[in-house]
């Protein structure tokens, strides 16, 4: 890789040990991936922030940077947010080793001037760059989103790199940062109607396993890149979907270039109760979760149309972004929420969060592919999978 003179004094250490380190994992990551240099990003998205996905060695990195970087008055070069973390710090939790490593977490990350935004949809959230520019996102559902939906461009990054380019401003060209990379070689055409968010987040999660760059769907659903409510829902259903099972990180719909494609699968109704059947396991459950990704306003407003006059006979969590909950609040959707008996929780999310335990709950209900695949390989509990509309009508009185 060509770097230039203020890259190799980054490199050296001349402006501290975080920055040489922040350097070295982008040099590492670009000899692997062929780029022949770095480029510049405007927004980067760092994962790795609940501590039960880094642990006491993550904890341990983090704050060793932190240090170093407020020790030679650094702070992040672009704007850069965080994605969900453990638990909600506005609610508490008992278990008091989990919250005091977790809070040294976000005062490590917050120190180095990373906005405390604790969402895994901060295209919903934050300001959107002019398309076509370059991000990081680490956060696997964001950066298909950013990719296939707005526009922007990122690699689906690791927690490591993403912090490497707040600190930088800088990403290896490399990957589907080249333009030659954001073409799809494979088409699914759908031969299954799609007619809710657990419709085509099954798609999602199928076509995820075909583990190439870019996928292509022929897919009678021309509005999902739009802004209208119910398109992104789907959009996130997909992206959320297709970000579990593989290695995909940008869609096309109906692409006009078809001729980049080689490959062509059907996607039937036998796929769908395939994949469904390989997540859900449970008929029922002792609780209901909704929010991998964090709910939105879209999602919010739907649920509390469907509930309207309604209440859960169940346990109930529902899982969303802060600034999503504040509006909702001022709205009037958090009160139709909590008078249908849902407990309601910000800046974490149902994927790893120590609040959904097997000694509470043997299985759960979902809506969510992606909460349904970490519930259950790593909560250990069962999952029944359901649309948000038969889970209000099978579980509502």
């Amino acid at each position: 890789m060509q770097l230039s003179r203020e890259e190799e004094d980054a490199l050296d250490g001349k402006y501290g040990e975080a920055l040489a380190t922040a350097y070295r994992i982008l040099l590492a990551i670009g000899n692997a991936m062929d780029a022949d240099r770095l480029i510049p990003v405007r927004w980067a998205h760092i994962s790795g922030v609940n501590y039960n996905t880094i642990g006491d060695a993550g904890l341990a990195f983090l704050e060793e940077m932190s240090e170093d970087v407020v020790e030679n008055n650094l702070k992040v070069r672009v704007t850069s947010t965080l994605n969900p973390m453990g638990y909600d710090p506005l609610k508490g939790y008992h278990d008091d080793r989990f919250v005091e490593k977790q809070e040294r977490i976000r005062r490590a990350y917050e120190a180095m001037g990373i906005i405390g935004s604790y969402t895994c949809i901060p295209y919903e959230v934050l300001p959107i760059p002019a398309g076509g520019e370059h991000v990081s996102f680490a956060e696997s559902n964001a950066a298909i989103y950013a990719n296939s939906i707005l526009g922007l461009v990122t690699n689906k990054e690791s927690a490591l790199s993403a912090l490497a380019s707040a600190l930088t401003g800088k990403a290896p060209y490399s990957g589907l940062r080249v333009e030659e990379a954001r073409s799809a070689h494979t088409m699914i055409d759908v031969r299954h109607e799609v007619k809710d968010e657990l419709d085509i987040a099954l798609l999602g999660y199928y076509a995820g396993k075909i583990n190439e760059p870019c996928i292509s769907f022929r897919l009678g659903l021309e509005s999902l890149t739009s802004r209208d409510g119910i398109a992104i829902i789907h959009a996130k259903a997909l992206c959320s979907a297709l970000g579990t099972s593989g290695s995909a990180g940008m869609f096309l719909i109906n692409h006009a270039g078809s001729d980049d494609v080689k490959h062509r699968i059907e996607y039937t109704a036998r796929d769908a109760k395939t994949v469904k059947d390989e997540l859900s396991d449970e008929d029922e459950g002792d609780a209901i979760v909704f929010g991998s990704p964090q709910l939105g306003m879209n999602e919010l407003k739907m649920l509390a149309s469907m509930l309207e006059g309604k209440r859960f006979r169940k346990r109930c969590l529902l899982f969303c972004a802060r600034h999503v909950y504040e509006e909702a609040r001022r709205i009037g959707y958090i009160d139709a929420m909590e008078h249908a008996g849902v407990e309601v929780y910000s800046d974490c999310c149902s994927c790893l969060t120590p609040l959904i335990s097997r000694d509470d709950v043997d299985s759960v209900i979902t809506n969510s592919v992606k909460a349904a695949y970490y519930l259950k390989n790593w909560n250990r509990v069962g999952v029944c999978l359901k649309s948000m509309r038969e889970i209000v009508r099978d579980e509502c009185i």
